[in-house]
C-alpha cells in the first residue's frame, strides 16, 4: 500500500534526509580500520526520535539515493552505489531498519521515559546498525568476526553512546521550545 504524506511531511523528510547528509560530512578517519567515525547515525537517531516509522524510513531511502546517484552524502562525501557494496555499506542499509525501530518503539511507547528512549536508541541506532554493518564489513573484507568486532564496532561504542545522549539533549530541547508541535 502507498503512503501518501502531506506537505508538511515530505518537508520534514527531506530534513532528516539533508540532515543526515551533512553529518556524513563530519568524520575523524581511523587509520585501523576503513570504517571512519561519522556523525550519520546522529542523524538517524534524530529521524527516528523525531518521524514517523514510515517518514523516518523516506528519510533514509531518499538519503540513499542521493548517494546513489552521485551526491556527495556519504561518509566523509562519498557516493555511488559502490559505497553500498563495501566495507562500509552494511551501516548505511542498517540506517533502514535502524531507523524504522527507533520510530516504531518511540511511538509506541506509552510511558515516555528516559529508559524506553535510551533502549530504543541503542537497540535501533546502534545494535541494528552494527549488526548489519558488521556482516557486510566481514564479508567484503574477509576478515573473521574477532578482526572485524575489533576494526568495525568495539571503536565506535563510546562515540554512539555519545550520540544517543546527544540526540536525546536535542529532543528533551526542542520539547521545551514546542512542546504542542512535538509530535511530528
Amino acid at each position: 500500500m502507498a503512503q501518501n504524506f502531506n506537505i508538511k511531511e515530505m518537508a520534514r523528510i527531506a530534513l532528516f534526509a539533508a540532515l543526515i547528509s551533512m553529518l556524513a560530512l563530519v568524520i575523524i578517519p581511523l587509520p585501523f580500520s576503513p570504517v571512519p567515525v561519522s556523525g550519520q547515525s546522529l542523524g538517524v537517531m534524530l529521524a527516528g526520535l523525531f518521524l514517523k516509522p514510515k517518514a523516518a524510513v523516506m528519510s533514509i531511502l531518499i538519503y540513499i539515493f542521493m548517494g546513489v546517484i552521485g551526491l556527495p552524502v556519504f561518509s566523509g562525501g562519498t557516493s555511488g552505489p559502490g559505497i553500498l557494496l563495501g566495507p562500509t555499506g552494511g551501516y548505511i542499509w542498517g540506517f533502514v531498519i535502524g531507523v524504522y525501530l527507533i520510530s516504531l518503539l518511540i511511538g509506541k511507547n506509552t510511558y515516555d521515559t528516559i529508559f524506553w528512549q535510551i533502549a530504543a536508541l541503542i537497540t535501533g541506532g546502534i545494535i541494528i546498525i552494527y549488526v548489519l554493518g558488521l556482516i557486510q564489513y566481514m564479508i567484503v573484507t574477509g576478515t573473521n568476526f574477532y578482526q572485524a568486532l575489533t576494526a568495525a564496532v568495539i571503536p565506535f561504542l563510546p562515540g554512539d553512546i555519545f550520540k544517543v545522549i546527544i540526540a536525546l539533549i536535542i529532543k528533551r530541547k526542542f520539547a521545551q521550545i514546542n512542546p504542542a508541535n512535538f509530535n511530528i
